[in-house]
Order: C-alpha cells, then sequence, then structure tokens
C-alpha cells in the first residue's frame, strides 16, 4: 500500500479472518489516511504492518508498534471480525499515530500513550470517518481517569494506566485550548505535533522529551508544552474539567451536546476542523 509518498507493506501471520481482505484493505487505507490527514504526511517512509489473527475471537484487540530496526506494527484481530468491527475500530489509528514521535526515556510513556489517545479520534473526525461530538463524548468520560489520586508524584513518576493513557491525553487536552488561546486560534497542538515529525521526530529516532517540546512551542510560537510539562512531570495537579468543558460549551450531561455561545467555543471547533489545505487521500495497492 502506498500514501503519500509512503509504503506500507502488509502481512499476515498464519490463521483464517472471515472479513474479506478488500475490508482489511479498506480498514488499512482509513486509517493511514486519518493519520496522514492530521500530521500532512505519513509518519514513516516504510512500515512494517503485521495483521495477526486470533481464534474465536470478535474486533480489533490490540495491537503494539515499535521504531528500532524500521518502523513496524503488530495488530491483533479476531477470526469473527465483521466489516463493521473494522469500520469502527481505533486501535489501527492509535498504533499509527505513534509513528509520529521521537520515542523518548521510558518515564516519559505517558506522552506517546497520550498523544495517540488524544490524536486518534481527532484524526478521524478530520478524515471523515468520525463525529465530532465522539470526541468530546471519549474526553468527557475519559479525562477523569486521567487526574491523579491519592500518593501521585507527577506524571513522570506515576505509572499507573490512567495517568499514562488519560493522564497523557490530560496533558494534550489542556495543552491545545491553551496554545489556541493564546495564539487567538491561529495554532494548535497539531501545529506542534507536525512541526516535531517535520524535524525528523519520529518513532525511528530517539530524542529527549525536552528537544521535542521545545520544537513544539517554536512552531506555535508560545511556550505552552514546556510549561506544562514542568508544571506536570513531578508533582499531582489537580484540574477544574468541569469548568473546562463548561469554558469550551461541551456539555457533558446523557449525550453529548454543544454550547457555541461558551467562551471558547470557537476553540473547540477548530481542534476538530479539518486543516486548511488538506487534500483527500487515496492510498494505492499492489496485491500482486
Amino acid at each position: 500500500m502506498t500514501i503519500s509518498g509512503s509504503v506500507i507493506d502488509v502481512n499476515f501471520a498464519p490463521g483464517a479472518l472471515e472479513t474479506p481482505l478488500a475490508a482489511i484493505h479498506d480498514w488499512i487505507s482509513a486509517s493511514a489516511c486519518a493519520v496522514t490527514t492530521y500530521y500532512g504526511r505519513f509518519p514513516v517512509k516504510h512500515l512494517h504492518l503485521l495483521i495477526v489473527p486470533v481464534e474465536e475471537q470478535r474486533g480489533v484487540l490490540n495491537g503494539r508498534t515499535m521504531g528500532y530496526g524500521g518502523a513496524s506494527t503488530k495488530v491483533f484481530v479476531g477470526q469473527l471480525a465483521t466489516e463493521d468491527d473494522l469500520k469502527r475500530d481505533w486501535v489501527m489509528t492509535h498504533e499509527m499515530v505513534h509513528l509520529a514521535f521521537p520515542l523518548v526515556a521510558s518515564e516519559h510513556h505517558w506522552i506517546e500513550e497520550g498523544i495517540a489517545t488524544y490524536v486518534e479520534p481527532i484524526a478521524r473526525v478530520e478524515a471523515g470517518n468520525l463525529e465530532p461530538r465522539s470526541v468530546w463524548h471519549d474526553l468527557v468520560e475519559g479525562l477523569p481517569k486521567g487526574l491523579p489520586q491519592a500518593g501521585d508524584e507527577g506524571l513522570d513518576h506515576t505509572h499507573t494506566w490512567g495517568r499514562t493513557y488519560w493522564g497523557g491525553a490530560l496533558f494534550c487536552t489542556l495543552a491545545d485550548v491553551e496554545i489556541r488561546q493564546r495564539t487567538n486560534n491561529r495554532y494548535g497542538l497539531q501545529d506542534a505535533l507536525r512541526a516535531i515529525l517535520a524535524a525528523g521526530g519520529n518513532m525511528e529516532t530517539s530524542w529527549p522529551l525536552e528537544r521535542a517540546l521545545m520544537v513544539g512551542d517554536k512552531a506555535t510560537g508560545v511556550s505552552v508544552l514546556t510549561d506544562l510539562y514542568q508544571q506536570m512531570k513531578a508533582k499531582a495537579v489537580q484540574f477544574d474539567l468541569a469548568g473546562l468543558w463548561d469554558n469550551l460549551g461541551v456539555e457533558p450531561f446523557g449525550e453529548v451536546s454543544f454550547n457555541d455561545r461558551a467562551p471558547l467555543a470557537a476553540v473547540r471547533r477548530a481542534i476538530t476542523a479539518v486543516p486548511a489545505g488538506t487534500t483527500s487521500c487515496y492510498p494505492t495497492i499492489d496485491n500482486s
């Protein structure tokens, strides 16, 4: 599969899948297009993708992405997975987002998982594969899991599941909102992440986290990423999520709804808007 000048080699581990091959191609293409749309390019020049069938299981189960020795992703798919399962899947996009950030020291694993958790649904919205309401619903449901609990020592020192995935996503959410506030919506976290990738910071490289944050801050013209990291890295910091939703115009009761008269409603809309100059994504597939 070729997309924006990059090649994805798709291979299958032993085992049968009931889903037609065309549906699997569509699933991979949709995920690759979402990541390409968000970052303006596919993150690596060559990706080895292995699909692993799992007997007597349904749906997309989990995945793992590695960068050393060349980018590779392994995704485990239930043998009984349906086309609808693949259309609803988030795992493939999540794993491909990992490709777009450099490897950092193990204590910063929260930034890798946090970016993938935060960016994945936004990228799918930008590609036309998800509704914006889903992004905010998931953040309303998920971000409380990322708040510090008793005994928390900051993101670099508290490696629970909630702090790693949703604490990292909380960092990304707060950064995106603040960057947009301080730049009058001219820039957002997406611009910072695109700049890190453009500077060579993908998963095939290893950087100090501080370098990545400085590159991102330079692209937006504000020091939000560096300042927020200094604030959250080594101490528990509580945030008023109810106040955040109120300012953004996200009404979290029942089905999420929006208040476009809220102070930061324009910021909310910009976070899930398709970037100017984005072109349609059409991967080509070689089955030979």
